[in-house]
């Protein structure tokens, strides 16, 4: 081996990763684009921009080959002092990963590329190994604890780290049991084995469901930050994130056989099982609006603000002179109650400068902190009204329906916050958060069925 071969393969993960592929197995790696960007995230890592680092995606695309036994074994050569922790569903395969990454680093091709570093005599546990620069790699399983081991360094310098593979067993994930004992664990036991504060997490799997690990983490549940890598199956172009393994029809099979796996194993946007009320090929889109009749504000308040309470959402909707309803713009957050009522009477005022017709009035879910807010309003000089709730949601889901699949509801096609409302009307009623739904079923109960005096629910 040259040296100019040696310091690009020591210097770039992806060549290396390639390269050792060779070696060991003596065929060729197949490439996809997919692979670029993982290495490129594990190598952010590696210098500092990353600290806690998560990467979705498909089942058998590589993951554990690229993101766990070649980036540690590069690693250990390049800082064979280096901590890691290397963790999985269960200690058996994260093992059998650490086994594999100890087999990377005896082949007489990595000592080629690394040949100061050497494994330390007595390395010859399956779950453990040890370097002759003081450096560990480590195996643990999520159903268990770890006692006596850190990863990372102590320093300012790269010097290990978590790396986490599925931490979840597919068949256990819509247990809420068995997801919450694996974020309990991630919580106190493997946040608990840095050796700083600083201490890379890597965290890569499959989605599962969408209270798995990745989601409350995403969601604020340990409080930091995420650079989040989601790789789907298919890219918004419709096309297949590696045609040569996963080719287009193949996927099409896989979700016809089961959507919902389909859905978070392969797309990375996983949906509750039973969910489905609104089809998302329902709703219509607008780019510019037709002539409106009036408008008015529908909105639902949450009762608390917390990461993982539903929020405030206020929905601007006009009635078109075509007789459909328009979702002409809408705000949505988690306030307390000072900052709720500032934010109605700033969307108020904004609504009534900017809409495309006279706003008529702002209707509140009639609960809660909508109570009050309603209260406030009033004294404010502002046209309010509460809404009362005498249906379930379930049932007024299932009247406003008809009028979304009939095709006369249209939503913006570009707002910042169509996606998060997407998402919970697409999985209604068994959606994590669903309080961007209320104030859509009432505007369309609202403009769509009760002024036309006309009940869809016999067609149910």
């Amino acid at each position: 081996m040259t040296p100019e071969l040696a310091a690009d393969l020591k210097t770039d993960l992806l060549n290396f990763t390639v390269h050792m592929f060779r070696e060991r197995k003596g065929t060729d790696l197949m490439r996809a684009a997919h692979q670029d960007l993982i290495c490129a995230a594990l190598e952010r890592v590696i210098i500092g921009h990353t600290k806690r680092l998560i990467i979705n995606m498909p089942p058998r695309s590589g993951k554990t080959e690229l993101a766990v036994v070649s980036f540690i074994a590069w690693c250990m050569g390049n800082w064979p002092h280096s901590h890691f922790i290397h963790a999985s569903y269960s200690k058996r395969l994260a093992a059998t990963n650490t086994y594999a990454v100890r087999s990377v680093m005896q082949h007489e091709g990595y000592a080629q590329i690394f040949p100061g570093v050497k494994l330390a005599g007595d390395s010859t546990a399956k779950d453990e190994f040890r370097t002759n620069a003081g450096g560990v790699v480590y195996a643990a399983g999520s159903e268990g604890t770890i006692t006596g081991y850190g990863a990372g360094s102590m320093d300012d310098h790269f010097g290990g780290a978590i790396v986490i593979d599925d931490p979840h067993k597919a068949g256990e994930a819509n247990s809420a049991i068995m997801r919450q004992n694996v974020i309990d664990w991630f919580s106190t036991t493997m946040e608990s084995r840095k050796n700083s504060p600083d201490t890379p997490i890597i965290i890569v799997m499959q989605r599962l469901h969408e209270n798995d690990l990745t989601g409350w983490l995403l969601g604020g549940g340990n409080g930091e930050h995420w650079e989040h890598l989601c790789i789907p199956a298919v890219n918004e172009q419709g096309e297949s994130f590696w045609p040569e393994q996963f080719p287009l029809d193949m996927l099409e099979r896989l979700k016809a056989s089961n959507n919902y796996v389909y859905a978070g194993q392969y797309l990375q946007t996983p949906a509750p099982l039973g969910g489905g009320v609104f089809k998302e090929s329902w709703l219509r889109y607008w780019t510019t609006l037709p002539k409106i009749e009036h408008c008015m504000i529908y909105s639902d308040t949450a009762h608390k603000t917390g990461q993982e309470n539903d929020r405030s959402w206020f929905q601007l909707w006009g009635k078109g002179k075509d007789g459909n309803a328009y979702l002409i713009d809408m705000i949505m957050g988690r306030w307390e109650s000072p900052q709720l009522l500032a934010n109605a009477k700033a969307f108020w005022d904004k609504c009534r400068a900017n809409a495309p017709a006279t706003v008529r009035k702002l209707k509140i879910e009639d609960k809660a902190s909508g109570i009050g807010l309603v209260q406030q309003l009033k004294q404010e000089g502002i046209p309010v009204e509460g809404i009362p709730r005498n249906r379930d949601k379930l049932t007024r889901g299932y009247d406003t329906a008809p009028m979304v699949e009939a095709g006369r509801v249209f939503l913006p096609e570009r707002h910042p916050a169509l996606s998060d409302m997407l998402h919970e009307i697409s999985l209604f009623p068994v959606a994590t958060h669903d309080d961007a739904v209320d104030p859509f079923m009432d505007a369309i109960q609202d403009m769509l069925i009760e002024r036309s005096h006309y009940s869809w629910s016999g067609f149910l």
